[in-house]
């Protein structure tokens, strides 16, 4: 039987994290060595992450720049998706960013993605295109509320 627990972030956590992001299969970075265990660990220190671990094993992440008041990361190992991970963890994070005074959070995904689709259905408004070619993605603390209001109803 497999379990499932949501913990937060710690640096010996890094190395799971890193596996997770070389494993994705949207998204995929054009250079492995973009990130670093340093960027893990500044994002930690400005922030907070988030892990799932099903039997012991990190299954995704999620981790917020507070300083920068974005979205850093948000990865689910492909083997784990569509198991409500992704989900459970990026509602996590925003909450709790929000619970914390920002007022807006900003994030980029790579366009015509799965990313894509679940941001816009989760609220996010796109804001526009970077040099990078991602689509930005903006949403306020009452913009979330809302969202959320219809998330939990019953």
């Amino acid at each position: 039987m497999k379990t499932a627990g949501f913990h937060d972030v710690a640096k010996e956590d890094i190395a799971n994290l890193h596996a997770i992001r070389m494993a994705v299969t949207e998204n995929v970075l054009s250079d492995p060595g973009k990130i670093t265990v340093k960027d893990y660990e500044k994002i930690l220190e400005q922030g907070k992450g988030w892990l799932c671990r099903i039997d012991y094993k990190v299954a995704g992440f999620a981790m917020v720049d507070m300083k920068n008041k974005n979205i850093w990361a948000l990865f689910v190992h492909p083997e784990m998706e569509r198991k409500g991970i992704g989900k459970r963890l990026f509602t996590m994070m925003v909450d709790w960013a929000f619970a914390q005074g920002i007022d807006k959070l900003w994030l980029t995904t790579a366009p015509n993605t799965k990313a894509e689709r679940i941001y816009a259905g989760m609220g996010w408004k796109k804001t526009g295109e970077e040099k990078t070619g991602e689509i930005r993605f903006e949403c306020t603390r009452e913009e979330w509320q809302q969202f959320s209001l219809k998330l939990y109803q019953y």
